[in-house]
């Protein structure tokens, strides 16, 4: 059986179907040729983390609705924590506890970085715990 490429973690097979329809499926199916996403943390993950002080943390509960969360710190407040875990502070917020709600029945996440001054991104896709007031997230794949 052949291996998957880590980017079916979002190119599932509608998705796939409909970048053919609109054109960008070969230039995708290049990049999933070379193995698709990063599955490990690479030294430039830690250099754009080292400059992060935003984040959204997408969870979904047990029927699959959605929602985002904004977390952030100083700069450097995720960090890497082997070779495909982050971890960061859970700051107190509104006292809602979806996020946390979440989790406990759907270990799903996305995290979502942004460097608006940069103009660049990084996808994080995985499954994520709550430790004693600091999120771990053991990712899957990263764009």
């Amino acid at each position: 059986m052949e291996a998957k490429p880590s980017s079916d973690i979002a190119f599932t097979p509608s998705v796939k179907a409909i970048q053919s329809r609109r054109g960008s499926r070969e230039a995708y199916a290049r990049m999933e040729a070379r193995g698709g996403f990063q599955t490990k943390i690479t030294p430039d993950l830690v250099a754009f983390l080292a400059e992060v002080d935003t984040a959204y943390l997408a969870t979904a509960n047990a029927t699959g609705q959605p929602y985002v969360q904004h977390r952030g710190g100083p700069k450097d407040f995720i960090h890497a924590l082997g070779g495909t875990t982050l971890g960061f502070a859970d700051y107190a917020g509104n006292r809602q506890y979806v996020t946390l709600g979440n989790l406990a029945e759907n270990d799903h996440a996305f995290l979502f970085l942004m460097d608006y001054a940069r103009r660049r991104r990084v996808k994080i896709w995985g499954s994520c715990s709550d430790c004693r007031g600091r999120f771990r997230i053991d990712f899957e794949a990263y764009a």
